[in-house]
């Protein structure tokens, strides 16, 4: 089976989508398909890299990172028709989708979406909020969504979301899954201790810990409050913020503001192949976002055998379970006593870590790649006997 994926976003970018294609590329390889995929070059040029195609594309001040597609009568879609995919799996709303279903059409063949992004958290960034209401982007999504064969949601919460929107498609939860085993792998002591000794870190000292992109909608600077008003005290106890973001800079004169550069510290951008190091110096994840729809990072720590505390969400539902794989919070007083508890409770460390290891295996790459891989199979195998049906009647 020949499979296209579609995507806006694509390396040099790193974000949770890049992360759930680069996963599902991976699995999909391994098991003998063939793969390629559409993506928007980073640079503007138009080239053919292996299995990607980039087409070329400009800056555009939507949103940040935004690229449009430059109009063109491009010789990689007429490539790409030739190599005829036998199903497009798209991952983006916006310039790819186009290419996509016109390729969906030329080709007369099926269409997977994975809905990636909870649009409603990040009005803020189109146009500054400005041009899109909340009624407006109900209806855009439910008559895009509502072309496709069958659409992937990451969680039960963007399912829950779809529907509200009234959408008819067909929705499948499938979480996207990890490689277990490079998350679960041991630190040396040479690599924790010079990872420690870039942010000023002892072997000794609790470290909590956030992974992921620093941004508004994430919610960082409650953690940051939280600490100081509430955990700072903590002996030994210190908040490491691992990634890069628009939000970076703003979070700093937090931490500046309230006098706290001792304990706060900040990596910057990390390559996604030396993250999983930076989950094993953590004793407790953290996390104030209630924005995710797929909880890579939620999944990736737990993988590390490091208990979550987080805001509630819908997304994390069967994920995160208190006083099993972590605990969740609703105010500040549970932050406190919960991250407390998770820091100088040693009893209920031990117990987590068995229940961590066991509620993991539901989210490996394996599993994700087989039930995606699947669900094409069922798309392509009824498009097949839809054509044979019209060909018997006709």
């Amino acid at each position: 089976m020949k499979i296209l994926i579609t995507t806006d976003a694509y390396h040099p970018m790193t974000n949770g989508v890049v992360i759930s294609i680069d996963i599902l590329y991976k699995q999909l390889k391994k098991l003998g398909y063939d793969v390629k995929i559409l993506s928007l070059s980073a640079d503007g040029r138009e080239r053919i890299v292996g299995d990607i195609f980039y087409f070329s594309s400009y800056n555009v001040n939507i949103y940040p990172n935004a690229k449009v597609i430059k109009p063109t009568k491009n010789k990689i879609i007429r490539e790409i028709i030739k190599w005829s995919p036998d199903i497009i799996h798209s991952q983006s709303e916006f310039s790819t989708m186009i290419i996509a279903k016109y390729i969906k059409r030329k080709l007369g063949i099926p269409q997977v979406h994975t809905y990636h992004t909870m649009y409603e958290e990040y009005l803020h960034y189109f146009l500054g909020g400005k041009i899109l209401g909340k009624k407006a982007l109900s209806k855009i999504i439910r008559v895009l969504l509502n072309t496709f064969d069958t659409v992937v949601a990451p969680t039960e919460k963007v399912q829950e979301s779809l529907k509200n929107y009234k959408v008819a498609t067909n929705i499948e939860i499938i979480p996207t899954g990890i490689n277990l085993k490079r998350f679960q792998s041991s630190l040396s002591r040479n690599e924790r201790d010079e990872i420690l000794s870039n942010y000023n870190l002892k072997l000794t000292d609790n470290v909590i810990i956030y992974v992921g992109r620093i941004a508004e909608e994430k919610n960082i600077e409650e953690i940051i409050s939280f600490y100081n008003k509430g955990i700072s005290h903590l002996k030994n106890t210190k908040l490491l913020i691992v990634g890069g973001g628009p939000y970076l800079s703003k979070l700093q004169d937090l931490v500046r503001e309230y006098e706290i550069e001792e304990y706060v510290k900040f990596t910057g951008m990390i390559p996604s192949e030396e993250i999983h190091k930076y989950y094993k110096l953590g004793d407790v994840f953290v996390t104030a976002s209630t924005s995710e729809t797929q909880g890579i990072t939620y999944i990736e720590a737990l993988a590390s055998g490091v208990p979550v505390l987080c805001r509630w969400d819908m997304c994390i539902k069967d994920l995160v379970i208190d006083e099993k794989t972590g605990f969740t919070y609703k105010n500040e007083d549970e932050f406190t006593n919960k991250l407390t508890k998770l820091i100088q409770d040693e009893e209920i460390k031990k117990e987590m870590a068995l229940e961590i290891k066991y509620k993991v295996q539901d989210y490996s790459d394996i599993v994700f790649g087989e039930r995606i891989s699947n669900l094409y199979e069922e798309l392509v195998e009824a498009k097949k006997d839809y054509y044979l049906t019209k060909l018997i009647h006709n």
